[in-house]
């Protein structure tokens, strides 16, 4: 195996698909990411160098709108986890 030059690493030109024997997996998993989150990460509000981060409301309403994809698939997740399993019980006991 060989790791190259580590002092001096070279970078691509940028994001690509991982390559697979499933590029039909990668291309459905890649296609859900990029519907699910479509915006770029709001880095320039998120300063790492300070000790302590205060956020605004213009702040934390811009993250949430970057992670509202995200709490979408959570929420509609945490509706089928307690409505499949309430309507399995019913479809078994009431046997309507």
């Amino acid at each position: 195996m060989e790791l190259g030059n580590i002092s001096q690493p070279a970078y691509g030109p940028g994001l690509e698909a991982p390559g697979s024997n499933t590029p039909g997996l990668v291309a459905m998993a890649h296609g859900f990411l990029r519907l699910v989150q479509p915006n770029p990460l709001p880095v320039e509000m998120i300063d790492f160098a300070q000790s302590q981060i205060e956020f605004n409301q213009e702040d934390i309403k811009e993250l949430l709108l970057y992670e509202l994809g995200f709490l979408v698939c959570a929420a509609i997740g945490v509706f089928f986890i307690i409505f499949v399993p309430l309507v399995g019980c019913c479809f078994c006991c009431c046997r309507c």
